[in-house]
């Protein structure tokens, strides 16, 4: 009689773990998709759910398959902050977002709280110098971006002084930190700090303080609608020096709402989709006959934001967010191995990722690349 109710004890157990591997897993996607955030949410959004629908058509992660829960942040830190905590309480396994950086740095603190991995595409430097062991970026920090940019202006544009023109919101604030220091670093005097703000229209008075600066160059840092405006009336008052970004300034939404405006912009990005990398090009197809729209690099961040999250699982070999935070820090991940990633990638002991990137210039409506540029520790 022991012996049978211990052999059922160990069936029940059995069944029980069996029934368990079987659960759907839940993901979060906590994302701007309305407010000043739309265009980078959205993206963000869609290449995460892009990337779902293709791993559960695979058969899932380790055969369970993924149930992703979408909430909008209304580019709101609070309201990200509270959505996290309603995403902590459901017990979610993984959150990816919020994209802009100021809900990030508030919403994380309660990821960490509970020991939940958090994947974000804000690239302010500070959210990944708080020592939080499970916050990871899909793009590229300030601080892995900048210097490269600063690095073309003074050496490929031979620019000796420059206008800086940035958003005053936390991911404004840290790029223009960000370019200033690395500019400074190569003997390019900053001759104007021009600051804007976020949702900002009228434009003419910045572009005004810029073509009084005669500086060699002008370097943008906002965010895409306000990036358009910008550029716009760059155009509109005849602006004829050279005009360069870092990421936003040349993104998709942004030479859409541009348009001619946009042409003969350069800078460096982190992705674009058309970078001269089969993976990217065949994902953007993809998202296109999906969404009926053209990504950017945010689609492209929440995409391989998902298979970062499959490749990890599948190496520890269990659904552990402990065991997966640990995991991920100072590894990489090969796009032979787990396609989905698009481009090798490796993250460091913050979190912060590291990869190849792109010197682009926009011609004819799109991004053109100049120069493909090695991962950063590789130089």
């Amino acid at each position: 009689m022991r012996h049978a109710a211990m052999s059922l004890a160990a069936a029940l157990a059995f069944a029980a773990g069996a029934v368990a591997a079987q659960q759907p897993v839940k993901i979060a996607a906590i994302v701007e998709l309305s407010g000043t955030g739309t265009t980078a949410g959205t993206n963000f959004k869609n290449g995460v759910e892009l990337a779902v629908k293709e791993i559960n058509a695979s058969g899932g992660i380790l055969g369970r398959k993924l149930v992703l829960d979408i909430a909008d942040t209304q580019s709101n830190p609070a309201i990200a902050k509270a959505l996290t905590t309603k995403a902590v309480d459901q017990d979610v396994y993984v959150v990816m977002g919020p994209v802009f950086s100021g809900s990030i740095i508030v919403s994380m603190a309660e990821t960490r709280r509970a020991e939940i991995p958090n994947f974000t595409g804000g690239e302010a430097a500070n959210i990944t110098l708080q020592g939080n062991p499970y916050i990871f970026r899909t793009s590229f920090s300030q601080a892995t971006g900048m210097p490269k940019i600063a690095a073309y202006i003074a050496n490929g544009m031979k620019a000796k002084s420059v206008v800086v023109i940035y958003v005053n919101n936390d991911f404004g604030k840290g790029g223009r930190d960000a370019i200033i220091k690395e500019l400074g670093a190569r003997n390019v005097k900053v001759v104007a700090d021009i600051s804007t703000d976020p949702g900002q229209v009228d434009f003419s008075g910045a572009v005004l303080k810029a073509k009084q600066a005669n500086a060699d160059a002008l370097f943008a840092y906002l965010n895409e609608e306000e990036s358009a405006r910008l550029l716009r009336e760059l155009r509109k008052q005849g602006y004829d020096k050279p005009v360069v970004g870092e990421t936003t300034i040349m993104g998709q939404k942004v030479i859409e709402l541009a348009g001619d405006a946009a042409n003969g912009v350069r800078g460096h990005v982190g992705l674009t989709i058309d970078a001269p990398v089969a993976g990217i090009r065949a994902f953007s197809e993809k998202y296109e006959r999906e969404f009926k729209s053209k990504s950017d690099h945010n689609g492209i961040k929440g995409y391989t934001g998902m298979y970062v999250v499959k490749a990890v699982t599948e190496k520890i070999g269990k659904f552990d967010r402990k065991a997966f935070a640990k995991a991920i820090k100072n590894s990489c991940l090969s796009a032979k191995d787990t396609p989905g990633l698009l481009m090798d990638v490796c993250f460091d002991d913050k979190g912060d990722i590291d990869r190849e990137s792109f010197l682009v210039e926009v011609k004819g409506g799109r991004q053109v690349v100049t120069e493909v540029l090695p991962p950063l520790r590789q130089k």
